[in-house]
């Protein structure tokens, strides 16, 4: 036989009439009774590493994984092969994370040996080797680069000291992100980051530790079972990821707590603890019933939990150097000096030289042009920039090392259009919009000033007289552009993410009932990805687990909104519960394999403004409770998902996340606390520190327009084109789908993430915060992973995390040592940025008229 690609390996084959006994992958395959056919040979184990090689969709396999694929080779058949890439073409044709190149020689495998047009054992080692990557591994890059395919079930996991450990780390990131989550730009501990302070805790722990037997022999534990593990590694990392970020709930306490909003005083720590248990256990009870459509099945990629996982592989388990174009370090010394080059070198956009964070160079040519600062200003402006920062922090806000290019494309494109929609709004004066900031989450009056809600309100309650008396809300170009985009991406998505992956629906759906009807069958059963092979050794989360978290946090629901004066009636609760759950499935769907979260949480606030009229902090609440489904049920479906590639005990997931939540909402709710009690000027505009609370603004004004003054003031008289949102959502998702559908070249269009783009204004953040994303995206995510696809498995995701992690340990020490009590450093570099017209929130286009001394309708004609 001669193969075309590899003449001297080819050679070898022709010349090889026996196998070498001698050899131990030769001695496996005998064994296994396999017939082997000539090419399959051990002295042909060159020929197909060599092809391996050159298949541009499959070196990454190299690194690691060869000598299990070649194994599982000389066991796959001819006609097996054909059957499972048959059903591959099938289930993957329409999965745009699906690798282009793989799926074209799939359809010309199965076209036949002469289509393939490369030789008989050309076309039948390419046959075989797909399939066997079906069968046994995964077709994704991504996936292979951090998944193993073999599992070892004896390998210990849930032990005291993945407990000890990962609830300390847990609470500590918990705490300090809390504080540092109010600042922006803001970084935070990310579980990349908590998994390196948990690893070396893990293998200190087991060599100083002596072992003990705790308890009796049956009901006990073992102080310290051996060396530590890479399971036992991946449970702490789960219960980090479950909770070292800010719990739901205080992303709204400022808004609720502070004196520039509300100034509820009656929110203090035990009250945050009880409504941090409500929210928090209300996510876990819903992550739980979302597993048959966003954990099993093999579609479900999830890029974002991916350098996690990555990470702990490089961390515990032995790898070999090898050479990946040129490259030969190791991933563990290549993360660490990754590691260590952006601890050193975030000190100077932090700290030394702030003015390269927020680069708007540009405003510098005439700090106080109006016109320049509100097109092409960082934090004023729109942040039409092409060199809009050289900070880690905020390049990576949109992901770009970490989601798929096509998510970071679609949604870069629709953040341009929306700019360009924005300053159209602003510059024609659509709805006033020109007598205040382009883009900002603030709402106004009619005199240009913020909206004071005290004199639209009687006993906490609103007053039309004193609303018809004072001035009707008015909000800038880009909240409205925000809102607008939001409302349309909410009916949009919902639509176009049932029509577009209808196949997934049903095949959960079927699963739903099946385990209703059949309650000790295993929802693995109609699974064959090699992944869901391995999870059926152990036992899965009985569906009443969650249930039980469900009746318990709607106990502790109930409790917070009635003992206190939140204004938020029982049923309107359940309502808002019921619908938002409708509405996640879809948004799960899509966020588990483009990376971008379709929010559902506005829905909260509509509910909230409808059903609870004049009440800002009804619609607060109503929407704390739809984002805790939302953001909360995302977060620990994605450790579950995480525990499923890790091939970790599904129970053991279970008590990990319950765990770690606990320690969260304690360690989060004093946060704050520490927080509020020792920042002066907290959430202002001007604080020193940068601690402006941006998102807390965001939700004042969404609750001033929605729920004080009401959904049906805001959208009848103040801005009607915001209630044709939802409808015109709805109406384009059904066309967008069936072009999108009959026109494959249009495959990377994703609209609903397009649109999403647009929903990118209306706070502190524009264009200039994604452009540097946008920028690494194609580098490393289109161009890297198109060409040296190897050397994009083993790097990419740790240098993602090393960066995110020195940024993150440098930020936490710039932040206690130098911040937190300020200790400013001034000179033209930490100045520059802030000195013109773009430094601020006040600047408009237009003045206010002065023979009038206001903008908009004359008093008493609206209501």
């Amino acid at each position: 036989m001669r193969v075309d690609v590899a003449p001297e390996a080819a050679k070898k084959m022709e010349s090889s009439t026996n196998f070498d006994p001698s050899d131990n992958y030769t001695e496996k395959v005998k064994e296994k009774g396999v017939t082997i056919k000539t090419f399959q040979r051990y002295e042909d184990r060159d020929t197909i590493i060599d092809r391996i090689k050159h298949s541009d969709d499959l070196e990454d396999v190299l690194d690691e994984d060869v000598d299990f694929i070649i194994e599982k080779l000389a066991t796959m058949e001819d006609t097996e092969a054909i059957d499972i890439l048959n059903d591959a073409l099938i289930y993957y044709d329409d999965d745009i994370n699906f690798p282009r190149k793989t799926h074209e020689r799939i359809r010309l495998l199965l076209q036949g040996e002469e289509a393939y047009g490369m030789g008989s054992a050309m076309y039948d080692l390419d046959l075989r080797l797909q399939a066997t990557l079906m069968k046994y591994h995964s077709p994704y890059p991504e996936v292979r680069a951090v998944c193993s395919p073999i599992d070892d079930p004896t390998m210990q996991v849930e032990t005291f000291r993945v407990y000890l450990i990962g609830c300390i780390w847990t609470g500590f990131a918990a705490f300090v992100n809390t504080m540092i989550y109010f600042r922006q730009p803001h970084f935070s501990l990310t579980s990349q980051v908590v998994q390196l302070l948990i690893y070396p805790s893990g293998v200190l722990y087991s060599k100083v530790i002596p072992n003990c037997r705790i308890g009796t022999r049956k009901y006990g534990f073992d102080l310290n079972p051996g060396p530590w593990t890479f399971k036992e590694q991946m449970l702490a990392t789960i219960m980090a990821n479950a909770g070292v970020s800010i719990m739901n709930a205080m992303y709204y306490t400022p808004t609720v707590r502070n004196e520039q909003f509300y100034g509820l005083t009656w929110v203090t720590y035990g009250y945050n603890v009880l409504i941090g248990f409500a929210t928090q256990t209300f996510g876990l009870s819903v992550a739980g019933m979302l597993r048959r459509w966003v954990i099993y099945p093999s579609r479900a990629v999830w890029p974002t939990i991916l350098p996690t996982l990555q990470l702990n592989r490089t961390l515990i388990l032995p790898r070999k150097k090898s050479n990946v174009h040129g490259w030969t370090i190791t991933g563990y010394k290549f993360f660490y000096v990754t590691m260590g080059c952006a601890f050193i070198y975030f000190f100077i956009p932090n700290y030394l030289f702030t003015a390269l964070s927020l680069f708007n160079w540009m405003t510098w040519i005439a700090p106080q042009n109006k016109n320049l600062a509100i097109i092409t200003g960082s934090r004023l402006g729109l942040g039409f920039n092409p060199i809009s920062s050289f900070d880690w922090t905020v390049v990576n806000y949109s992901s770009p090392l970490i989601v798929p290019f096509y998510t970071v494309l679609n949604r870069y494109i629709g953040t341009i259009i929306g700019g360009v929609a924005v300053a159209i709004i602003y510059y024609t004066n659509y709805m006033y919009t020109g007598y205040m900031p382009i883009n900002t989450a603030s709402v106004y009056d009619r005199f240009g000033k913020a909206y004071n809600i005290t004199r639209v309100q009687t006993n906490g309650r609103f007053d039309l007289q004193k609303y018809m008396n004072y001035s009707q809300p008015f909000m800038s170009a880009g909240h409205l552009l925000y809102s607008g985009a939001t409302y349309a991406v909410a009916t949009f998505g919902f639509v176009y993410v049932i029509l577009n992956e209808w196949k997934a629906f049903k095949l959960a759906f079927i699963g739903v009932y099946r385990g209703i009807k059949e309650r000790k069958s295993s929802n693995y059963e109609q699974y064959n990805d090699p992944i869901s092979r391995h999870m059926r050794n152990y036992p899965e989360v009985p569906d009443w687990w969650y249930l039980i978290w469900l009746f318990v946090s709607l106990g502790l629901a109930i409790v917070a909104i009635r003992c206190f004066p939140t204004e938020v009636p029982i049923w309107v609760l359940i309502a808002t519960f019921v619908i938002t759950v409708a509405m996640i499935i879809p948004s799960m769907v899509m966020y588990a394999s483009t990376g971008y979260l379709m929010t559902v949480y506005l829905l909260g606030t509509l509910l909230g403004g409808y059903w609870v009229p004049g009440s800002g902090i009804a619609c607060i609440y109503t929407r704390m409770f739809g984002y805790s489904i939302d953001e909360q049920a995302e977060s620990y479906v994605g450790d579950q998902k995480l525990g499923h590639y890790a091939k970790i005990p599904p129970r053991s997931v279970y008590r990990a996340q319950f765990a770690a939540t606990v320690v969260q909402v304690f360690a989060s709710a004093g946060g704050w606390q520490m927080l509020q009690d020792g920042v002066a000027g907290l959430c202002t505009y001007d604080q020193v520190s940068r601690f402006t609370c941006p998102f807390s603004h965001t939700l004042f004004s969404e609750s001033v327009m929605i729920g004080l003054i009401g959904p049906k003031r805001t959208f009848d008289q103040l801005y009607p084109i915001l209630k044709y949102a939802f409808l015109m959502g709805a109406l384009f998702a059904v066309p967008c789908w069936y072009i999108r559908l009959k026109f494959p070249a249009l495959r990377y269009w994703h609209p609903v993430i397009m649109l999403g783009g647009f929903s990118r204004y209306g706070t502190t953040y524009n264009l200039s915060y994604y452009t540097p994303g946008f920028y690494a995206a194609w580098v490393f995510n289109y161009y890297i992973r198109g060409r040296y696809v190897a050397w994009w498995a083993k790097y990419n995701y740790l240098l993602s995390s090393g960066l995110t992690a020195g940024v993150a340990f440098c930020g936490i020490l710039i932040f206690v040592a130098l911040q937190y009590k300020p200790k400013q450093l001034n000179w033209w570099g930490n100045s520059v940025s802030t000195a013109g017209l773009d430094s601020g929130q006040s600047t408009a286009i237009l003045g206010i008229p002065e023979d009038r001394g206001y903008f908009g309708p004359d008093a008493g004609t609206w209501y």
